[in-house]
């Protein structure tokens, strides 16, 4: 390929590490601190109020776990009653999930064959990747407010039956919640540079 494509190749490049950094900032910012932070705190439900997630066919539930442990119930829980009471938007988001799944491995694929029989420089073949792995990354944060909110509904009924005596263990798990929907928002690829 000629030099002139090399520009264009370094344009996609930056504007595809622009938003992966921006992205991995946020995930490190709002899930990997806070689930450092808070996700490893002690907590202790009231199982008469503290209802499994479902699907959960246990015979025995524990009253203790970690805020990490019961906020991935909650999260759970909140898609499970978001699925049921707007299955659209709930859809929408897991098809944004299940393409950043998708997406990147693919163009790392597509980008590596291309390289093979010359059709990209290897500089492209990168861009390309990380044009693929940008957009997937952008799709999953901006479709992550409904599910935010969907946690923080299923979260106002966990304070109204009082599922945690203590408050400091029902805010640790809220927020874990939280933190595990920012965290599961990002392709795969881009949660392997960092785990908690």
């Amino acid at each position: 390929m000629d030099s002139a494509g090399r520009p264009m190749y370094r344009v996609l490049l930056i504007l595809s590490i622009l938003p992966i950094a921006a992205a991995l900032v946020a995930r490190w910012w709002f899930s990997l601190r806070i689930l450092v932070l808070e996700g490893k705190r002690p907590c202790v439900a009231d199982l008469r109020n503290w209802l499994p997630p479902p699907g959960d066919e246990a015979l025995i539930h524990r009253a203790e776990g970690t805020a990490s442990e019961f906020g991935k119930q909650l999260r759970a829980k909140a898609l499970a009653e978001w699925r049921e009471t707007d299955p659209k938007a709930a859809g929408s988001r897991e098809n944004s999930r299940r393409f950043g799944l998708a997406v990147p491995p693919l163009s790392v694929m597509v980008a590596v064959f291309a390289v093979l029989v010359g059709r990209l420089p290897v500089l492209g073949g990168c861009a390309v990747f990380l044009a693929a792995t940008a957009v997937a990354a952008l799709l999953g944060l901006l479709t992550l407010p409904p599910e935010l909110a969907a946690i923080t509904r299923a979260a106002r009924k966990v304070r109204e039956e009082r599922a945690f005596p203590h408050g400091d263990d029902e805010a640790a798990v809220i927020r874990s919640a939280k933190a595990h929907a920012w965290d599961q928002s990002l392709p795969p690829m881009l949660r392997w540079f960092h785990r908690v």
